[in-house]
């Protein structure tokens, strides 16, 4: 079996995934770069929670099918429109999770800057226009606009898509498109949350470089 170290991986994130409520029953999909040319991407019909490591596909940036008895995901086109137009993208995530698919129903994205940690992170998280037809060209093409300056994006009446340089960084921008949707649900139930200024945002986002190199092993002295 290849790259069994990456499909284990994946296996994990699917669990946490579903742990997690992100995912129910075979929802969602995942897919990971594994050589420049090549992907492994997740069965369809198959829970997140409880996939193997043999049931993954090797494909390549076409949607071939290199490796594997099951047919992918149905919405490897959507995966492939990432990889294709983000070529720093080692890994997507596409999910259903509650907070944040109400908002893609309501057409609403995560766009304000409500949150420092938005801000310095992941960025606004914005709604496609309109719902795309599950499984058909519509679903990449949806996304296309978005793809270029964010790091996520909402799928109307569908789910949430995010993506980064590995796996990890992927699950980790799903975790925080959920996480910041419950906030600003439940300031809204509250009462009227304040945005940011323009110039706290700037600021925010100029610590971007000195997190970047907070997260690097420190070098001992």
């Amino acid at each position: 079996m290849t790259y069994e170290a990456e499909r284990k991986l994946i296996c994990q994130i699917g669990r946490l995934l579903y742990d997690r409520g992100y995912v129910v029953a075979n929802d969602g999909n995942l897919s990971l770069r594994v050589e420049e040319d090549r992907l492994l991407m997740t069965p369809s019909g198959v829970s997140k929670g409880r996939m193997t490591p043999e049931m993954l596909l090797v494909t390549d940036l076409e949607g071939t099918v290199l490796e594997g008895s099951r047919h992918p995901t149905s919405e490897g086109k959507l995966h492939l429109a990432v990889y294709r137009r983000r070529p720093d993208t080692g890994a997507v995530v596409h999910a259903h999770p509650a907070a944040a698919t109400a908002f893609a129903v309501c057409r609403q994205g995560l766009e304000t800057p409500y949150l420092a940690e938005l801000a310095v992170g992941l960025g606004s998280v914005p709604c496609t226009q309109s719902f795309a037809m599950l499984s058909t060209e519509e679903v990449p093409e949806s996304v296309l606009p978005y793809l270029a300056d964010h790091n996520a994006v909402l799928l109307a009446n569908h789910g949430a898509l995010t993506w980064g340089a590995d796996l990890w960084e992927a699950f980790d921008r799903m975790e925080t498109v959920e996480h910041t949707a419950n906030i600003v649900r439940n300031a809204r139930l509250l009462g009227s949350p304040v945005a940011l200024t323009d110039g706290e945002t700037a600021r925010l986002r100029s610590l971007r470089g000195m997190y970047r190199e907070l997260r690097k092993e420190r070098n001992a002295e």
